[in-house]
């Protein structure tokens, strides 16, 4: 996880001013992430964390007064690159459906790189459940403004809201942990086609269709 880009602001971290401290802070997120998915939040420790990331116990409390401020920051800095590799998957030109499409990809790919983000995101809901809802209302307002986006284009139906947009993420969600966390053989392409097709044409058979 080392080519991560530097963490995004927040508030859980004591942010650095230099280049330096910046790379200081993504190993010690990085490292984090390595600990939690490992051991779990009970059984991680700031001296796992510190000697994972290759820096001096002093150097954690630069950054964090605890270990639950790490966490609660490793899980919005999670949830904060799910959003940057699915922006990033989302070229220019693509319609509405092919961009949930080229979400969802980017998704399943960042989850087999990383698989301990689930691990991490459901023991948030018990370590700092703030963190586990902002996580996944922050994932479904996404959703739910390119569905709106696309209505508006006149790609999608006009009577989509947000209830739409958290059965698109639930879908993603245990797609995810199917095809990136209990098995990762199928390409994430066809995995991501598959959902797409629900998408476009719905489950019910056709009428005309024997």
């Amino acid at each position: 996880m080392s080519s991560a880009p530097a963490p995004e602001s927040s508030p859980s971290a004591k942010q650095p001013r230099t280049e330096r401290g910046r790379r200081t802070l993504r190993r010690l997120l990085d490292a984090a992430a390595e600990e939690f998915g490992e051991k779990g939040f009970h059984e991680g420790s700031i001296s796992g964390i510190t000697k994972r990331a290759g820096v001096a116990l002093g150097s954690f409390y630069t950054y964090f007064d605890s270990k639950d401020e790490i966490f609660r920051a490793l899980v919005q800095d999670l949830s904060a690159r799910v959003g940057s590799e699915a922006r990033r998957a989302m070229t220019g030109g693509l319609g509405a459906l092919a961009t949930e499409q080229a979400a969802l990809q980017a998704f399943l790919a960042f989850a087999r790189e990383h698989k301990e983000i689930y691990r991490i995101i459901d023991e948030a809901e018990f370590v700092d459940p703030a963190s586990f809802r902002r996580h996944y209302e922050t994932t479904a307002s996404r959703i739910h403004e390119r569905l709106l986006q696309g209505a508006e284009a006149g790609e999608l139906r006009p009577d989509l809201e947000e209830a739409h947009a958290w059965a698109i993420m639930g879908m993603n969600v245990f797609l995810g942990l199917k095809y990136a966390i209990l098995s990762d053989d199928r390409p994430v392409e066809d995995i991501a086609a598959i959902a797409n097709s629900i998408l476009r044409s719905g489950i019910e058979k056709p009428e005309n269709q024997t």
